[in-house]
């Protein structure tokens, strides 16, 4: 899988990307991260990205013509015009697992992140194929943004995690959060594990935890469940 990143900021993703499991699944060549700075698709002489917007008002718009040159550059680099591209914004369909497990089967993504008070409307008319939202709130940017989706995509991509059915096990993934988990010591401070998790039969720990994870998804988030 392939991602590529347009930002204004691309310094924020550095760190990120050497760590953790976004890290190792990137240094073993199971992801490809591209990051890019959209001031490097600019031809102003003073590497101005945006501008101010006609009609008035307060705020920046990022100016259309480095994106679509930052896009059709990808798209060239890539070797195929049909790859996903995501703009990042509040106004976006609300990111959830669903559409992380939709996302981390596909071969190419391209998140645009947004700046200021977002893109030339005909960023969005012409090139933009999805937009997604972490929230309904605002943030400076889509880079945030953009890690989140990076992080949830990459982490279900088979080879990534050492354990796979850790990722299929998560919270969301079936409709309900997940159920509560322990480790060693077994007893902290009077507080125990429970029993059902010490006796070593499997087929009542599975129910244990069924139960377990059905009564935290009513008690906590009732409206992931059908009726």
């Amino acid at each position: 899988m392939r991602i590529d990143i347009i930002s204004s900021i691309p310094e924020i993703f550095d760190s990120f990307l050497l760590k953790g499991i976004v890290g190792r699944a990137v240094s073993n060549g199971i992801v490809e991260v591209v990051i890019h700075n959209l001031r490097d698709y600019t031809d102003d002489p003073h590497l101005s990205i945006d501008d101010y917007p006609f009609g008035g008002g307060p705020g920046m718009v990022l100016k259309p013509e480095p994106i679509f040159k930052a896009v059709e550059s990808i798209k060239n680099d890539i070797g195929s015009p049909d790859v996903k591209v995501i703009f990042l914004t509040p106004q976006g369909e609300v990111f959830n697992q669903q559409k992380a497990n939709e996302l981390s089967k596909m071969e190419n993504i391209i998140l645009l992140c947004g700046r200021y008070k977002g893109v030339d409307e005909r960023v969005r008319e012409a090139l933009v194929d999805e937009e997604i939202s972490i929230g309904d709130y605002v943030l400076s940017g889509g880079e945030i943004p953009a890690l989140v989706l990076i992080d949830s995509i990459i982490r279900l991509i088979p080879g990534v995690m050492g354990n796979y059915d850790s990722a299929k096990s998560d919270s969301f993934q079936n409709d309900y959060l997940d159920y509560p988990h322990y480790t060693r010591p077994e007893n902290f401070r009077g507080m125990t594990v429970p029993d059902i998790l010490l006796s070593g039969n499997h087929a009542k720990i599975d129910e244990w935890r069924k139960k377990k994870s059905l009564e935290r998804t009513l008690r906590r988030r009732k409206d992931l469940i059908s009726e």
